[in-house]
């Protein structure tokens, strides 16, 4: 057998280290280093590209039967000791019966006791990992004692002794898991002396091609689980659109109260790789709720929860139609030609015209889909990404899908490829045969809110609601939210002292729209604001001014009325929907700029511009406005107008800006040279 002393070229210091004592049952393979003092036990196996370098803190000392993986880094300061078993200082102890797992760091001083597990590319640092531990996959573990039979799950970073404190206890499934690993490092010393006839070690790239796989890769999947079509596309989607992958976990008790554990984030960005991670989280919260996050690094925020794993639930077979590859290859194959179809099919006004006003703007469409259980948990299914970028095409693409979705939620997102965000969230689907688009994100495109909702208001006698109000209610209502009010009079205004109106119980779009107007009604000559309440985070979401002590009455909604009741609708004319939206007109607004400006501001954001010359919008060296403090939308519409004549010949951008958060939620060109 081939032991490798030394690594090439040897340090300065190399001719003072001690050389390393290896037992003759234990196993070094020829691809290891091994330099300085290091004690080796009996039994133990050391496979290919580990380095134990105890070249500046030792020694070092592995007890009898450990297994040390591919991969394996073993380092020390110099300095620094622990007390081993054996009541001697050591850099690094590691005892007996232990698994240091694949790409594992042990960087002295350490102190791993005995019949322990160290996972894949888990560090362990200036830190005591007690007799029994069991730390899984991704894991830090520095300046603290682990006190013994305890659970490190995957990712965790504990660094705190109130940490190592609190951690779990382990269980027997996890014991068995370690178990396992120990029969594999067994069976590869039993084979190893077997392959020659003389009991004696031979080098392991010497054994035949399976037993070399049973030997050395230490094969640790718990199970033959494989994720079916639709949570590998979820998982590839999130990936692709540039998010990170968090993991949380639940007993069936913390399920009920939503209190959910986490479990760390999957380190990999590429598809197989996460997945792979997935199934080992899978595999330690076996019997318990299992979801991935969906994360924008950039937001903070969370995009998605799904919920991959239940408690009784059989291991995923695979055979899901529903992912994008199946719904494809069922798709008939008239479809998918040249573009014949040009009516919109099932999907009403309001979301065909979300398609096309997203197709023009050069974002992709995708659809997700999720059964009434699904929608209730937020745990949507993706269904792919529309082929098409023209129009009709794209339109009669998604029709097919919600004939294939029925009784299901259907909803398009629009997709910023070179951002890789999401830019809007719409329903188009809902189990009812409904397809009212719900707006559930804030978009960089037109939010087209169609007529007929305000004019079905109109007929039941509503003067008092502007548009933008009752478009803003319907908006909350449909995201599942409260709606409550607070009033103030000027001098409360000033001070900010809102006081409480009765609470709203309907949840019903006209029995909410009643109950706002009565409110304004009785505090009338005072200050009204509408709350969007969040019930579940307890947790105000929304606060805009619906009414002032100087507010006039809103223009009668006959017009509205009419325009829907002649079947107008999206063919009105521009002048007609203008002077229908509270008198707000415009000569150099077109009328997606002025929808998407009252979204704007209906969600609470305010208004910004931006400029640039050919020259400078050739570089994107955008230049800013004056700043338009008004929330209102009949002195935003005027200030718009007034940039746009000052910067005649020139870019102009329409911002949209969430003061809450400080970020930009639209960037939308509304004037080109």
């Amino acid at each position: 057998m081939v032991v490798r002393k030394r690594a090439a070229p040897p340090p300065s210091r190399s001719r003072e280290l001690g050389e390393p004592k290896i037992q003759e049952t234990a196993y070094v393979h020829s691809f290891a280093n091994l330099i300085g003092d290091v004690t080796v036990g009996e039994g133990v196996v050391i496979a290919p590209g580990t380095s134990i370098r105890a070249d500046e803190g030792s020694p070092f000392y592995i007890g009898d039967r450990s297994n040390i993986q591919d991969g394996v880094v073993i380092h020390g300061l110099d300095g620094s000791k622990v007390l081993g078993d054996r009541q001697k200082e050591y850099s690094v102890w590691i005892g007996r019966d232990t698994c240091i797992a694949h790409m594992a760091l042990i960087h002295g001083p350490a102190y791993v006791g005995d019949d322990c597990f160290i996972g894949f590319r888990s560090t362990v640092f200036n830190a005591r990992v007690g007799k029994g531990c069991i730390v899984m996959m991704h894991a830090l573990i520095q300046d603290v004692a682990i006190p013994p039979g305890k659970y490190v799950p995957s990712g965790a970073t504990v660094t705190t002794q109130a940490q190592a404190d609190r951690l779990p206890d382990v269980r027997d499934v996890d014991r068995a898991f370690a178990a396992r690993l120990l029969e594999i490092n067994a069976a590869l010393r039993e084979e190893a002396q077997q392959s020659n006839g003389t009991g004696e070690m031979s080098p392991v790239r010497d054994l035949k091609s399976d037993e070399l796989r049973r030997a050395v890769s230490s094969d640790t999947s718990v199970g033959k689980m494989t994720f079916n079509r639709e949570t590998t596309e979820q998982v590839r989607r999130l990936l692709q659109q540039g998010y990170r992958i968090g993991i949380e976990h639940a007993n069936a008790r913390r399920f009920k109260t939503k209190s959910w554990l986490t479990a760390g984030t999957l380190s990999s960005n590429r598809p197989d790789r996460a997945l792979a991670e997935l199934q080992g989280a899978l595999a330690d919260y076996e019997n318990e709720y299992v979801r991935v996050v969906g994360i924008d690094p950039d937001a903070k925020r969370r995009v998605a929860e799904i919920i991959v794993q239940r408690p009784g639930e059989s291991a995923p077979t695979g055979n899901g139609s529903s992912g994008a590859s199946s719904y494809r290859a069922s798709r008939p194959a008239a479809s998918r030609g040249g573009g014949t179809t040009t009516a919109s099919g099932d999907l009403d006004g309001d979301a065909a015209e979300q398609v096309r006003s997203l197709l023009r703007a050069g974002y992709q469409i995708g659809v997700e889909r999720a059964n009434a259980r699904r929608f209730k948990t937020k745990s949507w299914l993706t269904v792919g990404t529309l082929e098409s970028k023209r129009e009709a095409d794209a339109i009669a693409e998604l029709n097919e899908i919600l004939t294939q979705c029925q009784g299901e939620y259907v909803r398009v997102i629009g997709i910023d490829a070179e951002a890789k965000r999401r830019v809007v969230e719409t329903i188009v689907q809902r189990p009812d045969g409904s397809s009212t688009p719900t707006k559930t994100a804030a978009t960089k495109v037109a939010a087209v809110t169609g007529n007929a909702g305000v004019a079905s208001y109109g007929r039941s006698g509503s003067t008092s609601l502007s548009p933008e109000t009752i478009d803003q209610v319907r908006s909350l209502l449909s995201q599942g939210y409260r709606i409550g009010t607070e009033h103030a009079t000027p001098r409360r205004f000033k001070t900010k002292s809102w006081k409480s109106c009765a609470p709203i119980q309907a949840t019903q779009e006209r029995e909410v729209l009643r109950e706002l107007e009565a409110c304004m009604a009785e505090h009338a000559g005072e200050y009204v604001q509408l709350i969007g309440i969040d019930p579940g985070a307890k947790r105000r979401v929304l606060e805009t001014i619906i009414q002032r002590p100087d507010d006039k009455p809103a223009p009668s909604s006959g017009s509205r009325t009419a325009a829907s009741s002649t079947g107008q609708g999206f063919g009105a004319s521009a002048a007609s929907y203008q002077a229908s939206k509270n008198g707000a007109s415009s000569d150099r607004l077109d009328r997606e700029t002025l929808d998407q400006i009252r979204s704007l501001l209906a969600q609470g954001c305010k208004i910004g511009t931006e400029h640039a010359t050919p020259r400078r919008f050739k570089t994107k060296s955008w230049q800013s406005c004056a700043p338009i403090d008004s929330t209102r939308l009949s002195d935003v519409v005027p200030a718009l107008e007034a940039c746009l004549q000052e910067h005649d010949g020139e870019y102009v951008r329409l911002i949209g800006i969430d003061a809450a958060a400080k970020r930009r939620v639209a960037e939308t060109i509304i004037q080109r040279p």
